[in-house]
């Protein structure tokens, strides 16, 4: 079975993110291809960085680190439910991203992403050319909710039934794209 990885990218307090992660949580392990290591990484704590090496060396000398490093080592696809900050990504996102180097290496990645009009893609945008170096592979469904906000009725995100559909066929990618990636690893 496929390990996909969901990370919640905000830390925010009073943040959407977290059930707009449980829907994508709950849609993954509806569709049954998935064994779903959930990622709030207000939970996982990691500090702003902090290791001494450059994480090529994958020479870590924090078990914070190294826990993250199993982790991420572990999955074969990725989730990223993002917001987006001033025209770019979220720093929580972009600091556990950069810990990492060869971990992420030839998996494929997908998006989840909220803001105002802009749906959050600015910030997917801005994650794009790091994710690039790291080698992933962007899958071409991406779930966008403008205003995402207003779908979460109390505490749950409430989806239409176009973000249904997108985060189907999103699935369906990342689960193509994992099997098929995996001998390049």
């Amino acid at each position: 079975m496929t390990r996909l990885m969901i990370i919640v990218g905000s830390v925010r307090p009073g943040r959407v993110g977290l059930p707009i992660a449980e829907w994508v949580r709950d849609q993954a392990i509806e569709h049954g291809g998935f064994d779903v290591d959930f990622v709030d990484l207000l939970e996982l704590g990691l500090p702003f960085m902090d290791e001494p090496n450059h994480p090529r060396l994958r020479q870590y000398t924090k078990q914070h680190t190294i826990a993250w490093s199993e982790r991420v080592d572990a999955a074969d696809a990725f989730l990223l439910v993002t917001p987006e900050y001033n025209y770019s990504s979220s720093p929580a996102l972009k600091n556990a991203i950069d810990f990492l180097n060869q971990e992420w290496w030839r998996k494929p990645v997908g998006f989840v992403s909220y803001g105002g009009v802009s749906s959050g893609t600015r910030g997917v945008v801005a994650l794009l050319p790091v994710l690039a170096s790291l080698g992933m592979i962007r899958v071409g469904a991406n779930v966008e909710l403008t205003f995402g906000g207003r779908q979460v009725v109390d505490g749950v995100f409430v989806a239409q039934e176009k973000e249904s559909a997108i985060i189907r066929k999103e699935l369906d990618e990342l689960q193509t794209l994992a099997e098929g990636l995996a001998p390049l690893r």
